[in-house]
């Protein structure tokens, strides 16, 4: 007796369908990252002088390889008389404390504090650390300081220990927080990807905001789907930063730099990415063991949820992996499809300073990347084994404290 099957014509149809809406989203998600290309605020590159008193605050663990950059940078900023640098030490094993210290050498505006504290119950290292560095600001309460200073900060400038600066970087970040009338700006800085992987996923952080985030809308809403920031450099007024309630309101948060923003606009603030391209450089990450475990510890949080995150992953399959994958089966929708996500990569990449060619043609590469390595982070999540510099980010850690 032969066996009956159903019918292909209604699956055929189907994915016809979903390769189509795929590659019409992706076109469509192309132009926005066109029309935010063009809205991304950009800083002055001669920016004045500010009379303002701006405290820049460098949480390090373990940065004695990658720090020589950012604190040569800091020490050559212009136009920011009234600046002043603190380094916090977070228990490091390498020597980093007397590396920044050799590195200043007697420049009274860098204020070095080493610290052994692990962070209390309810509280991540780093957000840890850059709470201590804001109290730090406001006192002149330290064991290894200068000079305190002579009077409180008026602008708080975070920054991650990869970045170097362009001289003219934090003149023009405060000018754009007074020009802007913003309570928080998070310059995005030039992503320095070197090896295959870096290049294919690298890029995604800059082309992701642009091609999904209306730019304009995200200053004002206080939705938490529309916040973008990036701590590797990240300036908030001193006021506006204690109104949220700092990073005490976000202290159990991987991603504190996002989470900063979101606190900033329920505080009545206003805050955005900007563009940071000219001004700042960071290679994040090196090599695939490190885009991995980078990725995994904080990729579970990026999405809200497991089933965000299973939602984002299902998004981005459909737009920009499902129509390459038709086009190698000669889809023609399915090649236009891929054509406007490699528009996109394009687009993003001409604007942030990335390398374009032959790298955006891996964009549907670069997205399975992503895909899987938010899978292994909420699974890793579930397991109760991320950890991040020595230190675990298990379930148990992340409870808030009262």
């Amino acid at each position: 007796m032969t066996r009956r099957h159903p019918p292909a014509g209604p699956w055929r149809t189907s994915l016809r369908a979903a390769v189509a809406s795929g590659s019409a989203g992706a076109a469509l998600l192309a132009v926005h990252a066109a029309v935010n290309a063009r809205l991304l605020r950009r800083p002055d590159p001669a920016p004045p002088a500010t009379p303002l008193t701006v405290a820049v605050l460098l949480p390090a663990r373990d940065e004695a390889s990658r720090i020589t950059g950012c604190i040569l940078s800091l020490m050559t900023q212009t136009g920011v008389p009234n600046l002043q640098v603190i380094v916090l030490d977070d228990a490091s094993s390498d020597g980093t404390a007397e590396l920044v210290r050799s590195l200043a050498g007697e420049n009274p505006r860098l204020r070095v504090v080493s610290s052994a504290l692990e962070p209390p119950p309810g509280w991540l290292g780093k957000p840890y650390a850059c709470q201590r560095l804001a109290d730090l600001a406001d006192t002149a309460d330290t064991a290894d300081t200068a000079d305190p200073p002579t009077h409180l900060p008026d602008v708080l400038v975070f920054i991650d220990a990869d970045v170097v600066l362009a001289p003219h970087a934090l003149a023009a970040t405060v000018a754009l927080l007074q020009q802007t009338g913003l309570d928080l700006v998070s310059p995005y800085p030039r992503q320095v990807a070197l090896t295959p992987t870096e290049r294919l996923t690298q890029p995604l952080l800059q082309w992701s905001w642009l091609s999904f985030l209306p730019l304009r809308l995200a200053e004002t809403s206080a939705a938490p789907s529309l916040a973008a920031a990036n701590g590797q450099l990240l300036a908030v007024r001193r006021d506006s930063y204690r109104r949220a309630g700092g990073h005490r309101a976000v202290r159990g948060e991987v991603l504190d730099d996002v989470a900063l923003l979101r606190a900033v606009k329920r505080s009545g603030g206003r805050g955005a990415v900007v563009d940071g391209t000219d001004l700042a450089t960071c290679r994040m990450y090196a090599g695939w063991e490190s885009v991995r475990e980078g990725y995994t510890k904080s990729l579970w949080s990026a999405f809200g949820s497991p089933s965000g995150a299973a939602v984002a992953a299902g998004l981005l399959t459909w737009l920009y992996v499902l129509p390459p994958t038709a086009a190698l089966l000669g889809s023609r929708m399915g090649a236009l499809g891929y054509a406007a996500g490699v528009a996109g990569r394009v687009i993003s990449g001409r604007r942030t300073g990335a390398r374009v060619l032959p790298d955006a043609l891996g964009h549907p590469v670069g997205i399975a990347i992503l895909v899987g390595l938010t899978g292994r982070s909420v699974a890793g999540r579930r397991r109760g084994t991320l950890a991040w510099r020595g230190r675990p980010l298990t379930p148990s850690s992340l409870a808030q404290s009262a």
